[in-house]
């Protein structure tokens, strides 16, 4: 019997940026994972209301298509939410839609694992 060791590695694609209106986040090549798991977490927060993150797809890093998961933004210090993908070929990102006049400060993360 084989015990075989996944790779994983953990990427900010975020970091101290304050969302307001229509957000993009930087590109993510990302051909070699298998599974990725998007963190948000909210530092500051301005407003109640509630930003939807659309995890985007792409085979250039350029042209984009919503994947079809989506990620719930509390207005709210400390909150965290998350979205799982897979089979998403090379390229990853969040489309971000904070509606107005709600601002958030968030750190963003990719974990990813072949």
């Amino acid at each position: 019997m084989s015990s075989v060791m996944r790779n994983a590695y953990t990427a900010v694609i975020a970091r101290g940026e304050s969302w307001q209106g229509s957000v993009q986040t930087e590109p993510y090549e990302a051909a070699w994972a298998v599974e990725a798991v998007f963190f948000v977490r909210v530092l500051e927060a301005s407003g109640s209301g509630t930003a939807v993150a659309k995890v985007q797809i792409s085979p250039d890093g350029m042209h984009w298509a919503d994947e079809g998961g989506e990620l719930s933004i509390q207005a709210e210090a400390g909150h965290l939410s998350f979205g799982r993908v897979a089979n998403f070929g090379g390229w990853l990102r969040l489309s971000v839609l904070v509606p107005p006049p709600t601002a958030v400060t968030v750190v963003a993360t990719l974990a990813l694992k072949a």
